[in-house]
């Protein structure tokens, strides 16, 4: 599941690495107009990463998988192959609302799908387990960030900016990996 799972993150970073395109010119004014594409790529880059990391911290307390765990992890594969699509059309748009809300629902969904993940992970392993010791009752992160979620889509319609702040703040939340994981494991 692991590698499966490695693979199709790269080919997500992949696909996004390929929107890129240079400018026309050799100047470097041509190079800042792309600031649209340059900034979503750096944002879904970085979540990308982000969640990249936390699958790993997971996957380090998970002893066994089942069918269940395996179409869990697909739920949130599939969330992670839109964030190109997502991050494409918000750069070519200059941020619009409709772009940067369906950007936002791609990270809610991601989110909801690496909780529901969590959670077949636990559900199958036990709550005495390491990932279950792990989450324990306490996921301050997951929750916060799930309620930036909701704000930055309550308001993207009128300030699709301010959204954008938000998913990043999400972002900076998760930039130091969940340590309960590593904790888990040293224990």
């Amino acid at each position: 599941m692991e590698a499966f799972t490695d693979g199709v993150m790269a080919v997500a970073l992949t696909i996004m690495v390929l929107e890129l395109s240079p400018p026309e010119t050799s100047e470097w004014h041509a190079l800042l107009a792309q600031w649209p594409v340059a900034l979503s790529y750096i944002l879904s880059f970085i979540y990308l990463g982000l969640y990249w990391n936390n699958h790993h911290h997971l996957m380090l307390t998970t002893e066994r998988i089942n069918g269940r765990i395996l179409w869990a992890n697909l739920h949130w594969l599939f969330w992670m192959t839109l964030v190109p699509f997502a991050t494409a059309w918000m750069s070519e748009t200059y941020f619009a609302s409709a772009p940067v809300a369906l950007y936002g629902v791609v990270l809610l969904m991601a989110a909801v799908a690496f909780l529901l993940m969590q959670r077949e992970i636990v559900a199958f392993n036990g709550r005495e387990s390491l990932t279950g010791k792990a989450i324990g009752g306490s996921d301050f992160k997951g929750k916060s960030s799930l309620a930036l979620y909701v704000a930055a889509l309550a308001v993207v319609a009128w300030l699709p900016w301010l959204s954008c702040v938000l998913y990043a703040a999400v972002a900076a939340i998760w930039f130091v990996p969940d340590r309960r994981f590593e904790k888990a494991v040293t224990r």
